[in-house]
């Protein structure tokens, strides 16, 4: 039969192995991710995280931001001019706007191209420092070489007074607008200094706050401004700053553009684009009071990873289980709430992604590679104990390796023997058939074991017709006791059914053997259980006088008459579960000391 030899390696060098394996990890996931985080893609997810985060309770609308002044579709239908309108409305609209308070007048609207003279006079002719006009940058890439255009307002309209700044934005990678463009020369940066406000100075990227979606700045129709004093509220103008562009009534989706509209960190909330005079305004206002985010440095960012990842370590430090999922999870919301929360207080964002994702990944690693050696250990356990312990107690056992505890412990068992009587004259009567022999002993022990595993017994050794057995280890078993001696009487009875099929068997067609009789000693005593051997084998077995109670006590059961011989020990634990007949208290064989021997009462001559 196969033994289980040997404790298990793979344990103890796991064990050795696991912190020095933990470092790696984390060190490797620390390398992988500052590698991905150069990849195109990747920013794309910080750029969501961005989106995400700046757009959870945004800040309040600045109070007296710019108003919009909005080329719509009201005003369209109003006007009921074919665009692009002549210049001499939009010198009515100038004129009306300063006559009605308004502090700097901002006009996003490209005037790089003369129209007629007279229109062009009359429209220079109503500028001055308190008129903002856009300007358009962009970047024309060929083989040969990168070219950036440049279109400004006409000299003409520059000259009478009006200030230009760069209305034009860059969209990241997924074509969504969150980056400030340059302040020095950019159409807000020129609004806010004609207010006579101060502008920050263009050092790193600043990346857009949004307030909210579409229509969040107050707006007003353009037909509407031309003549304020009919169709608006007296002094809703006044010293404030007005934008006047294109901005659509009915925003347009994502799916359908718009002219001069663009994605925004509010579009991944509402799925709407905002009119660019609204941007405009938003740009105002997160110069104007603050609000604009800086990233943060590699520093930072740096330290909020290792961060992570040495968290991550130590919730997998001893082992992984659902707690440490769960644990994983904590550590995940807090990285998201820190991030939202250093977002709020210094205006600085740094991205949870990346430390989110390397504490998943080392938490997921150390699981995978923990469950591995889970699978491996049930796998090693199930083989070695399959053959000694019952199915039910080996599966427990490679649910919970941890109650195996190798090497030895002191533990009270109950140790039962039983042998075969007269075999010597059996083996004898079968010298020359060798092969029946070990079959006649194969169809004995049989039984004998399975009813020892069916009542929780752990198979110690078979030596020759002899086994050896002991009840409450590797797992516990509080009535290890009443479980050997209901062994023992189950034992008999298979003992008696085999003697029945081998009379049987043997009638008129076979030789006749003598009736198979066993001797059982059973004894309860503290002993030392578990991996016995040398340095290259191992048995998983029991020491102690016990053990040697018992063996003897079996040796003692033929002297006595009785099939089944009981220590003391074992005795005193049966709780009047058994009837239980004292015999003459005697030396047995190979000890000094008197001992009471017992046994039961329904096995007795």
């Amino acid at each position: 039969m196969q033994r289980f030899s040997g404790s298990f390696p793979w344990q103890h060098s796991f064990a050795r192995r696991r912190d020095v394996q933990i470092i790696v990890l984390a060190a490797a996931i620390l390398a992988s991710m500052v590698l991905v985080q150069r990849l195109p893609a990747w920013r794309l997810i910080d750029h969501r995280s961005f989106d995400y985060l700046t757009t959870v309770q945004p800040p309040a609308l600045p109070e007296r931001g710019p108003i919009i002044v909005a080329i719509d579709e009201p005003s369209l239908a109003e006007i009921n001019l074919q665009w692009p309108w002549p210049r001499t409305l939009h010198a009515r609209l100038v004129t009306a706007l300063r006559a009605a308070g308004a502090h700097v007048i901002g006009l996003d609207i490209i005037f790089s191209e003369p129209s007629t003279a007279e229109a062009d006079k009359t429209f220079a002719s109503v500028l001055g420092p308190d008129v903002v006009l856009a300007g358009d940058e962009s970047l024309i890439s060929s083989p040969q070489a990168d070219q950036l255009i440049r279109t400004m307002p006409l000299s003409m309209f520059t000259d009478a007074g009006a200030v230009a700044g760069i209305a034009s934005v860059s969209l990241h990678e997924d074509g969504v607008l969150r980056a400030i463009p340059n302040r020095d020369e950019s159409f807000a940066g020129a609004i806010l200094r004609t207010a006579a406000r101060p502008v920050p100075p263009s050092e790193g990227e600043l990346l857009l706050q949004s307030y909210g979606g579409p229509r969040t700045y107050p707006t007003v129709s353009y037909y509407q401004a031309l003549e304020p004093e009919a169709f608006l509220p007296n002094g809703l103008f006044r010293d404030r700053i007005v934008i006047v562009g294109l901005s659509l009534q009915n925003a347009p989706s994502i799916s359908s553009g718009g002219a001069d509209a663009f994605a925004t960190p509010a579009t991944i909330r509402n799925g709407r684009l905002t009119a660019g005079a609204e941007v405009q305004a938003t740009f105002v206002d997160n110069l104007r009071t603050g609000d604009g985010i800086a990233k943060a440095g590699p520093g930072y960012s740096g330290v909020f990873l290792l961060s992570a990842i040495a968290f991550a370590s130590l919730l997998v430090w001893r082992g992984t289980n659902w707690l440490t999922w769960f644990g994983a999870a904590i550590a995940i919301t807090l990285a998201v709430l820190g991030s939202l929360v250093v977002l709020r207080a210094t205006g600085i964002f740094m991205s949870p992604a990346s430390p989110a994702v390397s504490l998943a990944a080392v938490v997921l690693a150390q699981s995978s590679i923990d469950y591995a050696a889970e699978r491996r250990s049930r796998r090693q356990i199930t083989k070695a104990f399959s053959q000694y312990l019952s199915p039910e107690l080996v599966e427990r056992l490679a649910k919970d390796p941890e109650r195996l505890k190798l090497g030895g412990e002191t533990r009270e068992l109950t140790i039962l023997f039983c042998d075969v009587r007269g075999f010597s004259a059996i083996a004898e009567d079968l010298k020359d058939d060798p092969a029946h022999l070990t079959q006649l002993v194969n169809r004995l022990l049989t039984p004998l074991s399975n009813v020892i595993l069916k009542h929780g017994g752990t198979i110690d050794k078979y030596i020759g017709d002899c086994i050896m057995a002991f009840w409450n280890a590797p797992l516990p078993d509080p009535n290890h006791a009443r479980h050997a001696v209901s062994a023992a009487l189950e034992m008999l009875k298979a003992v008696t059914d085999l003697n029945s099929e081998l009379r049987s068997e043997a009638e008129g067609v076979g030789p006749t053997f003598p009736e198979l009789r066993v001797g059982i000693g059973i004894n309860t005593g503290t002993c030392v259980v578990g991996n016995m051997g040398s340095d290259s084998r191992f048995d998983y077995s029991a020491l102690g006088d016990a053990v040697n109670l018992a063996a003897r006590l079996e040796t003692a059961s033929k002297d006595y008459g009785v099939p089944i011989l009981l220590g003391e020990a074992t005795v005193l634990q049966l709780l009047d579960a058994f009837e239980i007949r004292e015999l003459e208290s005697t030396t047995v064989r190979g000890r000094n000391e008197v001992s009471r021997v017992f046994t039961l009462a329904s096995t007795s001559p």
